[in-house]
């Protein structure tokens, strides 16, 4: 066998360190994934609906993770033969970004203070500090403002910089912020319009609130939290005596307006319709029945307060009850009683409860309680579920406040039936997952609450008009032209009034919330699409193809994009949904930040290499969770290994001399028989959203193709006769090329170093492979597989010899089946060439096996 020869254009050594960078700058420079929609109808394009992260803090290995799977849809797709419209957004408003730059610049926002044009912060990179109010430096809400600006700006570039580092194939000239006057003007524009069509409204009502943060909190927000409690044992008095109740919040005594219990419960059917009194406050209550009730829980009476959990608010509203509440905003007790405890009595018992948090005022009343004689007992400890918004620290308070909601299905449910059909029009992938859409759907016990009381985010484009005495008149909402868009009506001022008439009789005040950041994020099709321009765009892109996305927000972004969709279109928003799993930590704990046991990615690809981690993850299939283990990442290690194996053994077939001939040995039309097939398996697993299955039989194929036929034909590609080395020379490079394509959305950057060793144009834009490239349709028998058994058998022989591969072979022995004999006859002389076998004899046995190997004596 001749040496290799070196050919024009083809490195020595090739390596995969440095393609990240070659290739990024090289796919910009030449618009390699640029979308060009002009002239286009929509079946020619294909559009994603991709996720924005939020731009606070950086990107983890989860994040990695799904925007590959997304990535590798998107370079199929490209690569057979669609306009792929895959933009990027960030989101970058909402309180992670406010809390980020909170601690990391050391402030927070006084919307008292007036602006200062030269305010410096007081520190920078601050996260890890503490994060008190007490300890941070107020400035004015707009000082704030840019803060966050700058800062999301800076990690939007971070993240920008992983994504091309990971080979994202994403056009970064369509890329959008969630908080850009165009962002802002879309979001405002869709909230007009569903307060036009009474889709939208404001409401003065029991709202769940974060104490720490100063925000209401949606229902999608929630996560429950097992936390330790107590059950109290209370004494109130009924007309026959004391009725005891037990309750793990005695400090809302003074907010009590009823008791209840189940309706069939026979122990109170002579108390319904009565009325009771509270121990300390002296208050009558109603009982009242209900069949929220539990009747096994404690004695199966419990308060109905002003409001401990969702069930008050349920039983509030249900049963017409008064409103009592006793805790502001801070989270702490009113200075002002209720006005039904009347008594000095009740009004002294509550002054010792007055200002105090929540903690503290228990302790008061506990005190009380135990003094009077109407507790019995001490508390009795437990462990319970309690409510907590899912990025706060402390549980959450229901407060009365006017907020803004869209309905969503929570209290009508002929809207929620519209949208389970319309989540039935996607085809989701897995097909499990959209019984996690329905179920959270059927779940919905609110309508959605959009306003929030924070200050980085988009503005509820509303005023309100000021009656003769100053007060807001909540039913005169004041509402801007379209055209007036974006706008902030903190400072903007609408039709009909002078700046000067802000805040005094007669005149107008702005609206002060903003909204919830997911009332931006539902329009994300809208943001990327150029709905608001009424764009041609808008057309050719919707219903977008795909909205890719993690599990876990279901419930927040794909319900409520799909719910906006549906309001403005009355369609769903996309025809297919793919939805990743999780990323696990070797102790199969979910990755999350709240947890620390996140991996930040950006040293890992630069360690391994990109190709490698996108191995690891496209090996997962869609909806299923993923283990990483950041000591020992085996699956990566694997996927590096198959990127250098590309580029080897590319440059091993691209470099033999020879010019290649028609394809005539049977082995050689095997193997393309067989590598059609892949290609045919592949195709339908891609097409099928199974992109875990289309590289399980691309990677088979491949190391099957490198180990067994790739050297069972190279001495006749370099010293066989003219036909024998022509068609080994074509099969191989027919099949380099199918393969490389084949393996190209998994492997970027090594299989388009390797593509330009022989080509002028990307490999991303060469069209996806078919069958009918290397195969006649007549399918493989299995004879290379049968061949390559032979040769390991060969191999093996060897090696149980003590004896060098190379070592020539005087006579061996095959045994092999009657039915695959013609296999191997048809392959002898590639046998008898790789294993350096003068003479190669057949018997016939139950069993492939090689034996009776005689060495050449030295």
């Amino acid at each position: 066998m001749s040496a290799m020869p070196t050919t024009p254009g083809i490195p020595e050594r090739p390596a995969l360190e440095g393609l990240e960078a070659k290739w990024g700058q090289q796919w910009e420079e030449a618009g390699t994934y640029r979308f060009d929609g002009a002239g286009l109808d929509r079946d020619a394009i294909y559009s994603i609906d991709t996720p924005p992260p939020t731009a606070s803090g950086s990107l983890h290995v989860g994040h990695v993770f799904s925007y590959t799977h997304t990535d590798l849809i998107a370079r199929f797709q490209r690569m057979r033969g669609k306009h792929v419209f895959y933009p990027m957004g960030w989101d970058d408003n909402g309180l992670p970004t406010e809390r980020r730059v909170q601690n990391y610049y050391g402030v927070r926002v006084d919307p008292t203070l007036a602006y200062d044009p030269d305010f410096t912060p007081p520190q920078e990179g601050g996260e890890g500090k503490s994060s008190k109010a007490a300890d941070q430096v107020p400035v004015s809400r707009r000082n704030f403002i840019e803060l966050c600006e700058r800062l999301t700006e800076e990690d939007e570039e971070k993240f920008e910089h992983l994504w091309r580092t990971l080979g994202l194939s994403i056009d970064w000239s369509q890329t959008y912020r969630t908080i850009s006057d165009d962002a802002r003007r879309t979001s405002q524009l869709a909230f007009l319009r569903n307060l036009e069509r009474g889709e939208a409204y404001q409401a003065d009502a029991p709202t769940l609130w974060d104490v720490t943060f100063r925000t209401a909190v949606a229902q999608a927000e929630l996560e429950d939290r097992d936390q330790p409690g107590a059950y109290h044992t209370l004494l109130f008095t009924s007309g026959d005596g004391d009725l005891r109740i037990e309750t793990s919040r005695p400090e809302l005594l003074p907010s009590c307006v009823a008791v209840v219990a189940h309706p069939d419960d026979e122990r109170y059917q002579h108390l319904f319709g009565t009325t009771v009194t509270t121990p300390v406050f002296g208050v009558e209550v109603p009982f009242v029945a209900h069949e929220l009730a539990q009747q096994a829980k404690g004695t199966g009476v419990a308060m109905i307060c002003t409001f401990g959990d969702v069930t008050d608010v349920t039983w509030w509203r249900e049963l017409d009850l008064p409103n009592r509440s006793v805790i502001g905003f801070d989270g702490r007790f009113a200075a002002e009683a209720p006005e039904a405890l009347s008594s000095p009595e009740a009004q002294a018992a509550y002054a010792e409860m007055a200002g105090k948090t929540v903690f503290s005022a228990r302790k008061a009343i506990v005190e009380q309680l135990q003094a009077s004689g109407r507790m019995i007992g001490d508390p009795k400890p437990i462990q319970h579920p309690v409510k907590f918004y899912e990025k706060g620290d402390k549980p959450l308070e229901i407060v009365s406040t006017r907020q803004w909601y869209i309905r969503n299905g929570g209290r009508d449910e002929q809207l929620r039936e519209r949208l389970v059909e319309h989540g039935r029009e996607i085809a989701w992938h897995p097909e499990h997952m959209r019984t996690r859409y329905e179920n959270w759907v059927h779940g919905l016990n609110g309508d959605w609450l959009i306003s929030r009381q924070r200050f980085f985010g988009v503005p509820i484009p509303v005023w309100y008009a000021l009656d003769e005495e100053g007060q807001t008149d909540f039913d005169r909402v004041l509402l801007p032209r379209p055209d007036q868009l974006p706008l902030d009506p903190t400072s903007d001022v609408p039709d009909g009034y002078e700046a000067s008439q802000r805040g005094v009789p007669g005149g107008f005040v702005g609206e002060v919330d903003i909204m919830d950041t997911w009332a931006t994020s539902s329009l994300t099709p809208q943001l990327a699409g150029g709905w608001a321009d009424g764009a041609d765009r808008w057309q050719q892109l919707t219903p977008f193809d795909l909205r890719p996305q993690g599990q876990d927000i279901i419930r927040t972004w794909l319900f409520s994009t799909l719910l906006r969709s549906m309001f403005e279109d009355g369609r769903a928003p996309w025809k297919h949904a793919a939805l990743s799993g999780w990323i696990l930590d070797p102790d199969r704990k979910k990755m999350s930040k709240s947890k620390g046991n996140v991996v930040t990615p950006l040293g890992m690809l630069e360690e391994h290499g990109s190709d490698g981690v996108r191995y690891w993850a496209a090996s997962s299939r869609l909806g299923v969770d993923a283990t990483l283990d950041p000591q020992n990442p085996k699956m990566i290690k694997i996927g590096r290994r198959l990127a250098m194996k590309v580029l080897n053994a590319a440059r091993f077939v691209l470099s033999m001399e020879g010019e290649p001939g028609e394809v005539t040995e049977r082995l050689d039309r095997e193997m393309l028989a067989e590598l059609a097939t892949v290609v045919r398996t592949a195709t339908r697993a891609f097409e099928g959203y199974d992109h875990a299955k289309a590289l399980e039989a691309t990677e088979a194929f491949f190391w099957t193709f490198c180990d067994d036929y790739l050297e069972l034909v190279k001495e006749r590609a370099y010293s066989g006769d003219a036909a024998g080395r022509g068609s080994a020379i074509a099969a191989l490079r027919q099949a380099i090329d199918v393969q490389l394509r084949l393996l190209a959305p998994f492997l970027p950057f090594a299989t388009e170093e390797v593509w330009s060793w022989s080509h002028d144009t990307s490999i991303h834009l060469a069209p996806w492979p078919e069958a009918a490239e290397v195969g006649d349709g007549s399918g493989s028998t299995g004879m290379l597989a049968t061949v390559g058994q032979a040769l390991i058998g060969i191999r093996r022989a060897k090696t149980d010899a003590k004896a060098s591969q190379k070592t020539p072979v005087a006579s061996a022995v095959v045994a092999v089946p009657a039915a695959l004999r013609e296999h191997l006859e048809a392959a002898t002389a590639d046998l008898k060439a790789v294993g350096r076998i003068r003479e190669l004899s057949l018997v016939e046995a139950d069993e492939l096996a090689v034996g009776d190997i005689v060495l050449e004596e030295a």
